[in-house]
């Protein structure tokens, strides 16, 4: 046979054997063996020997066992299962306390003394052993419903007047598609607090709760945009000229970036009520008061004539995402149902939730220190990051035993 034939039946060989492994639940190391692991290698824990694991058995027992028992398996709450947790993290982590880098003092004090090669013998002891169950499922409770959908259903009653996607039809009746979900919300607010004056929506809005608010406005916000279906009598050459004052807070052609809302698209009636409205004082926002008291009611006629024709733009809002899909996104990391088959990632299935809790909060608020871990976690609420926690603490975590495959010859 010609050499290449060789050479692809022994990389086939390879990949076979790297495939069989898996299915059965075991984790490839390419190119790598137990004697070919240099000293320091942070790898050292997943080739341990049967006496590395029996000495680091010795050293969990002084050390470590008052807390994590000897089993690996927590009792305590907030304190980490660690039993079949993922080797090299476990060393890793380890050495991370030792240097006082994650200021939990019960932490450095008992890994403070220990030696390297402690360090990585029980570590190789605590991953040999069978993980903790899962979690027993929670007492069911009122499925939650997708925030999306329940503003939907809450905005019902506004389709009226704002039409059923936020895109106004009726003159003086203000779009709704475009702004910032916080602005609505604000907004919102101030009509039911009376700030702002308008019988009707005070009636309307009175009885909504927050959360009700929150899922109207984030609904309207993921709606796609598009101008006020009324009409907008003005000069809109004379009105571009005077929206140049109005840049600065209200972004080019009224697309907002900031705080302020968007006013691209609006309704053209009740943008020149708005601003009287500033003008007057009936609306009590001093940022507004003077630039609308410097417009007669034709160059207010005019902006709302340019405004009006203006594209309006989706805001900066991400739809939220169920415990499944963020579950998902973590997987690709963690592994499937949060089993890594890395061995220097750690495992986070059948952890206790009390733990993962506000571990995960830690890295969002960058305590820990994980540039992924910060950016999976931005913007995700506290009650996410619980669901989150529950979510893995509840499945069924699975011990890997690492192999390498042999060098190529």
């Amino acid at each position: 046979m010609p050499s290449s034939i060789f050479a692809r039946v022994r990389r086939w060989g390879a990949r076979r054997q790297a495939l069989l492994a898996l299915l059965a639940g075991i984790a490839v190391l390419p190119n790598l063996s137990a004697a070919a692991a240099p000293a320091g290698d942070d790898l050292r824990a997943a080739f341990a020997t049967p006496q590395d694991i029996a000495e680091g058995k010795r050293v969990a027992l002084a050390s470590c066992a008052s807390c994590h028992a000897l089993t690996g398996i927590a009792l305590a709450r907030g304190t980490p299962h660690i039993a079949g947790q993922r080797p090299s993290y476990l060393y890793a982590e380890l050495r991370v306390y030792q240097a006082g880098r994650r200021g939990n003092t019960p932490m450095n004090n008992a890994v403070k003394f220990l030696s390297d090669d402690a360090l990585v013998k029980v570590a190789a002891y605590y991953a040999s052993l069978d993980p903790a169950p899962p979690a027993a499922p929670a007492a069911k409770k009122a499925v939650k419903a997708d925030p999306v959908s329940a503003g939907k259903d809450a905005a019902a009653g506004c389709a009226g007047c704002h039409g059923d996607t936020g895109i106004s039809d009726t003159a003086g009746m203000p779009n709704l598609v475009g702004l910032d979900a916080k602005y609505i919300v604000d907004a919102i607010g101030a009509y039911k607090t009376g700030q702002r004056k308008h019988g009707m929506m005070k009636t309307l809005v009175s009885a909504l709760s927050d959360a009700e608010i929150n899922s109207i406005a984030l609904f309207y916000a993921l709606q796609k945009p598009g101008k006020a279906k009324t009409e907008a009598p003005g000069n809109k050459a004379a009105g571009k000229a005077a929206a140049t004052a109005c840049a600065g807070c209200h972004g080019q052609g009224g697309v907002s970036t900031g705080t302020a809302p968007s006013l691209a698209g609006q309704d053209a009636q009740y943008f020149s009520g708005a601003m009287q409205a500033y003008k007057t004082g009936a609306r009590n926002d001093a940022a507004m008061k003077a630039p609308a008291a410097s417009l007669d009611d034709a160059a207010i006629k005019d902006l709302a004539a340019y405004f009006a024709d203006q594209a309006p733009q989706p805001p900066r809002v991400k739809k939220p995402m169920t415990t499944e899909e963020i579950a998902d996104r973590c997987n690709r990391c963690h592994g499937v149902d949060g089993n890594s088959t890395d061995p220097r990632t750690p495992a986070i299935a059948a952890q206790r939730a009390d733990y993962l809790d506000p571990v995960l909060r830690a890295y969002r608020k960058g305590d820990r220190k994980s540039t992924a871990m910060s950016a999976m976690l931005d913007g995700m609420s506290d009650d996410e990051i619980a669901d989150l926690a529950a979510h893995y603490s509840r499945q069924k975590a699975r011990g890997v035993v690492y192999v390498p495959v042999p060098t190529k010859p």
